[in-house]
Parts: structure tokens; sequence; C-alpha cells
């Protein structure tokens, strides 16, 4: 089953959820600023993606910017970060199986078919 960890106000993110419709294969939908991830989670992505927290991290939101943007912060705070605030998370994040993509640009996800 393939999962997508989806914004819908997100234009990349409507993308990569047309990419799975005209796929034709069965796909979850998973709104993660609705249902923000655990720290466990976050971190399975991370590993099926085989990035680092910081790397996950939109570092142009405003809510980065203005609350640890100049800090030194470790694995563990940036997972809590992302954690209080999912809308700090890249996207889309697409996984099938044992790979995972971040969808930007949203051809990246084709990879994974």
């Amino acid at each position: 089953m393939i999962k997508i960890y989806h914004n819908p106000r997100c234009s990349k993110s409507r993308e990569g959820l047309n990419i799975l419709a005209e796929s034709g294969q069965d796909f979850q939908i998973v709104k993660y600023l609705d249902l923000p991830m655990e720290k466990e989670e976050i971190k399975e992505v991370l590993s099926l993606l085989g990035i680092s927290a910081e790397d996950l991290i939109r570092k142009n939101e405003k809510v980065w910017k203005e609350n640890y943007k100049d800090k030194k912060l470790s694995e563990d705070e940036l997972l809590e970060a992302m954690q209080e605030h999912p809308k700090l998370i890249e996207r889309p994040i697409v996984i099938r199986g044992e790979k995972a993509v971040i969808g930007r640009p949203s051809d990246k996800i084709k990879d994974l078919f």
C-alpha cells in the first residue's frame, strides 16, 4: 500500500496526490496537519527517506524563523519541533514499502512505481 503525507493547501502535495490517482494504484492519504505524527513515526519516515531531521524541515516557514532559526538543535529537539508544528515537515512524502520520497519535484513520486 502506498501512503502519502498530504497537505491539501500545498500545490506540490496536490500534484503528488494527482500522480497517485492517475497511477491507478491503491493509496492511503494521511492529512498530517490534522493528525500530527508522533516522534517515532517521523523517525521511521526519516529512515525510509535516508535523511536527517534537519533535512525534512521547511526552513522558510514562519514558525521556524520565529522559534528555531538561529538555534543549535539536537535531532530529538528537531523531531519535537516537527511533532509540535507539523507545518514544518516537507511535503508531500510518499511511501511505498521500504522506499520513500519527498515529492519535490512531483515527478520523484513516479520513481516509486
